[in-house]
């Protein structure tokens, strides 16, 4: 399979691919192990959270300026020595694991650090993939890069996470250690031209690369609605989800085991969308896709408000999954065609920034609301809110 792909889309995209699955197989047992261990530390559920929180905040606090260093150096070697430093930060906590030294504060030292290597890691290794794949091939590549990080972080890596800490407490994060090295390995092994603009940039303040970035996605029309379109879709998205175990429980009347299928339904739906992203794209185009993906998106909150049937949640939830990843990776062609190269680090940094902004402000006002009436309120609100989004971007997508 592998020597097929390359002779479709090149040895320096399999590299690529091949270390990003790598590395989603490790950053999934982390994700899973992480709150494992600071629950043997503390059963305190604020402090649980707080691991997660602590590998998110970076995004909120810095994503910008990392787009500007990965506009300014060497993408290739910008992803090398960050994942060999990632790999250092967890092999320090596997370590500390070991020895019986960890603490809360290390857990959460560590997971910010890699929370900011994250922010230039995966910035950097967007703004690289057009210079390995031809400009007609990028639908297939970010499809097969969205397959490998669905089954590596959300399918295969959550229970290998739990089975390895059950093993032995120090052995996810020693793992997901040895999956940035090999991560690194591969990426240096990539043929590029350095991307970087040291010479250039030098003379130039951080706030001033910053803005430039902002500006051109702000005078893009139509990625700066698809920006604008996913931040508040991100906000419908997460209010309802940060409760979705409760809803599950509550509304659907599942069992643990019932809201882990419902969950696979999602992850499901997403590896029918990577089959079938380029095909549709080709087929229908991409204006077609995005307005069918927004009215889908209303259609979910309003089914996952009015059922009380798993069954019809778990239909709606494949189909959702399948529109994310479709949506996925046509935004992430455009942005990969559209933006200029020197400039790629910086509007996508921009572009996650809103991202995970509105997840965040989303997963807050969620439980709010969930609290304050009913537990499927977070759902109608969602759908209202998609509504308005459908309505407002539906003309500018035409550009699409």
């Amino acid at each position: 399979m592998r020597a097929l792909v390359s002779a479709r889309l090149g040895a320096d995209f399999t590299r690529l691919w091949t270390a990003s699955a790598v590395s989603n197989v490790g950053d999934g047992v982390t994700l899973a192990a992480g709150p494992l261990l600071v629950a043997s530390l503390t059963s305190d559920p604020a402090l649980v959270a707080g691991a997660a929180l602590a590998q998110q905040l970076p995004w909120l606090l810095v994503a910008p300026l990392s787009g500007v260093y990965v506009d300014r150096l060497d993408r290739r070697r910008l992803v090398v020595v960050v994942n060999v430093l990632r790999g250092a930060a967890l092999a320090v906590l596997a370590a500390a694991v070991a020895a019986s030294a960890v603490s809360v504060p290390l857990v959460y030292a560590v997971f910010f650090l890699l929370g900011v290597g994250e922010t230039l890691a995966d910035t950097a290794f967007g703004a690289l993939l057009p210079a390995t794949v031809e400009p007609e091939r990028l639908p297939a590549a970010n499809s097969r890069l969205t397959a490998t990080a669905i089954l590596g972080n959300q399918i295969a890596a959550k229970p290998l996470g739990g089975w390895l800490f059950a093993l032995g407490a120090a052995l996810p994060f020693a793992f997901d250690a040895v999956t940035f090295l090999v991560a690194a390995a591969l990426t240096s092994a990539v043929r590029v031209a350095p991307a970087g603009r040291p010479a250039e940039a030098g003379g130039r303040s951080l706030r001033r690369e910053v803005a430039a970035g902002v500006r051109w996605l702000w005078r893009h029309r139509l990625l700066r609605t698809l920006a604008a379109s996913m931040a508040v879709s991100n906000v419908a998205f997460c209010a309802p989800f940060a409760v979705f175990a409760l809803y599950a429980q509550q509304r659907l009347h599942l069992t643990e085991v019932g809201y882990g299928v419902l969950l696979t339904a999602y992850g499901v739906g997403g590896l029918v969308g990577t089959a079938l992203a380029s095909r549709l794209q080709a087929r229908l185009g991409a204006r077609t896709l995005l307005r069918a993906g927004l009215v889908l998106e209303t259609a979910t909150h309003a089914v996952l408000a009015a059922t009380t049937h798993p069954l019809v949640a778990g239909g709606i939830l494949i189909a959702f999954g399948v529109h994310s990843v479709i949506w996925g990776v046509i935004v992430a062609t455009l942005f990969q065609r559209s933006v200029p190269d020197e400039l790629r680090g910086r509007v996508g940094s921009v572009y996650q920034l809103t991202q995970i902004g509105g997840a965040a402000l989303g997963s807050l006002l969620g439980g709010l609301i969930a609290q304050a009436v009913a537990i499927t309120t977070p759902f109608w609100a969602a759908a209202l809110a998609m509504t308005v989004i459908t309505a407002v971007a539906w003309r500018p997508l035409a550009a699409a």
